[in-house]
């Protein structure tokens, strides 16, 4: 395994839509690998293939936030199935660093994919594992955290990291 240099605003590649991943290669197993590597090295909750520069729908999730098998989670193809209720939670973004901010999102989440071995998996979660589920797939769809915020709080952020008003 190794470590990817994780692309920033404003790289491109955080604004496709990542592709899916149609088979499960050697590829995609060793570059899910080195992005667990890389997100831990960096100190991140989750990652996303895109943040690495590749448009593919993989995501990798922290062991800390998974409650069952204290094992970084590895989903391909993931998707939000179901919401429940919202709150309020600080997010931060290897892409994005040095700046956190409080995003509303869903507190209960039904996520599913394909794990490495091509088996269909379920999380029912909550809290920082249902909020790290949602901003790693926004992530596939070319969203990231900041677009998520008050147009106040938007041009504070631009403000802050391009020196221009909204």
């Amino acid at each position: 395994m190794s470590t990817i240099d994780i692309r920033v605003i404003p790289d491109p590649v955080l604004r496709k839509l990542a592709k899916p991943v149609e088979n499960i290669t050697d590829a995609i197993v060793k570059l899910s690998g080195d992005m667990v590597e890389t997100m831990i090295l960096a100190h991140g909750a989750g990652l996303a293939a895109p943040q690495v520069g590749l448009p593919l729908r993989l995501i990798a999730i922290d062991a800390s936030l998974n409650p069952v098998e204290k094992e970084p989670i590895i989903v391909i193809n993931p998707v939000i199935v179901e919401t429940h209720l919202e709150e309020n939670g600080e997010e931060g973004c290897l892409s994005v660093p040095g700046y956190y901010e409080y995003v509303k999102r869903a507190k209960k989440v039904h996520a599913r994919g394909t794990d490495l071995k091509g088996n269909t998996i379920d999380f029912e979660c909550e809290g920082q594992l249902a909020r790290a589920f949602q901003h790693e797939i926004d992530h596939l769809n070319g969203v990231l955290f900041i677009d998520l915020l008050s147009p106040i709080k938007k041009n504070i952020f631009k403000k802050k990291y391009t020196g221009k008003k909204a």
